[in-house]
């Protein structure tokens, strides 16, 4: 009973720390009034937005590396804490370049959240995994409303609540790592199919799911940065009313990643669900694509049920990728994972944001169909069910005890 209170009590900790590292990554976009009541240009502005994001690509596998041979305990708290007092220290940055540093500095201590999940793997059994991986993916669209809600109102007298804010908030979460969260025991005596002796990259298995997930995150930072763009230009919403109706559907998005979870569970599968939910994002796409074409207004509803879809595939590729990779590799395997995602979804707004200026909405919508499709045919579902054949008759074993 001691140790299912833990594991229970350490997915809190593990979903504050996510909601904390998201809500300064993901939510600094809506310091971008301020930065510009201050002297900034727009693109300096998103200059300074996109530097945390730097950071993060700098260091993911390093962290994830940490993770593998100290812990997620001593990752997350030493991580998010470095974060935390940057941020503050930031107040006093000299200059543009000064705050600059300081945010991408932030963002190399705020990757180690983004790196971790081996938690996740030693601490509960694989019938409940997707979902608890679930409840904590959806931290993301959790702290994108945190900052929606709490950012633009502390920016109204300048930069230094905001940053003291989230400062704050790292080192809260720092602080709850260090104290209540305990590395589950190695299981070195005998690896098994979950625990590989030898680099699990020997095999495709991690490439494709890492390629597809990679491509799967182009809709997806797709519909989350130009949904507000397509209704206000395209169908003539105001901005207010499209931020409104946008900010109920990513709380949509975070339960439809619960129950992506959920459903994986049941089915004892990570990849079908993954590549079943890619096949509907590339046909949502495409018939986004020819309702923008076409002028209807189908094209809201359509791009309202996409906000939904399109980010439930993220929790089910991090199980799979921990799962496949073990306790061992866990950490390194989540750190390239992240890797990939992000540098493709950093890379998706100024390119898309070209192709619309040049040939509009709906040629783009239907060119970005093409991609999940894509990683549905890289989904390695055949690999997983061999797997899953392959697997002792033994029942899984309960999540190992702490340190």
């Amino acid at each position: 009973m001691r140790d299912e209170r833990r594991r229970w009590l350490i997915l809190v900790v593990g979903l504050l720390a996510m909601i904390s590292g998201s809500t300064f990554q993901f939510g600094l976009a809506y310091l971008i009034p301020a930065l510009r009541q201050d002297g900034f240009s727009l693109e300096m502005a998103g200059v300074l937005v996109a530097c945390p994001t730097a950071g993060v690509l700098l260091t993911l596998i390093a962290w994830g590396a940490a993770a593998d041979r100290w812990g997620e305990r001593v990752v997350l708290s030493t991580g998010l804490g470095f974060a935390g007092l940057v941020l503050i220290a930031a107040q006093w940055a000299p200059g543009t370049g000064g705050l600059a540093a300081c945010l991408a500095l932030a963002g190399v201590g705020g990757a180690s959240v983004l790196a971790s999940g081996r938690l996740i793997l030693g601490w509960f059994a694989r019938h409940e995994r997707a979902l608890a991986m679930s409840i904590r993916q959806s931290a993301q669209p959790l702290g994108v409303a945190l900052a929606a809600a709490t950012l633009p109102a502390l920016a109204t007298g300048g930069l230094d609540r905001p940053l003291l804010f989230l400062g704050a908030l790292l080192l809260l979460a720092a602080l709850a790592a260090l104290v209540l969260v305990r590395d589950p025991v190695r299981q070195e005596a005998d690896p098994g199919p979950q625990e590989p002796a030898v680099s699990p990259y020997r095999t495709p298995m991690l490439w494709r799911i890492h390629a597809a997930s990679a491509l799967l995150a182009i809709p997806q930072v797709t519909v989350t940065t130009f949904a507000i763009v397509f209704l206000t230009d395209a169908r003539h919403w105001s901005a207010l009313s499209a931020g409104h109706l946008l900010a109920g559907a990513q709380v949509c998005g975070a339960l439809g990643r619960l129950g992506a979870g959920y459903w994986s569970d049941r089915t004892d599968s990570r990849l079908r669900p993954m590549r079943i939910i890619a096949l509907a994002t590339g046909a949502g796409m495409l018939v986004l694509a020819g309702a923008a074409a076409a002028g209807w207004s189908l094209a809201v509803p359509v791009l309202l049920v996409l906000s939904v879809i399109a980010v439930t595939t993220n929790s089910l590729a991090f199980t799979a990728v921990a799962e496949h990779a073990g306790p061992a590799w866990a950490g390194r395997a989540l750190g390239i994972q992240t890797t990939g995602q992000n540098s493709l979804g950093a890379a998706t707004p100024p390119v898309l944001a070209l192709t619309i200026g040049l040939a509009g909405f709906a040629t783009s919508f239907a060119v970005v169909a093409a991609l999940p499709l894509v990683a549905a045919l890289l989904v390695p579902v055949a690999a997983e069910h061999a797997a899953t054949r392959d697997r002792t008759e033994a029942p899984d074993p309960q999540p190992a005890s702490a340190r």
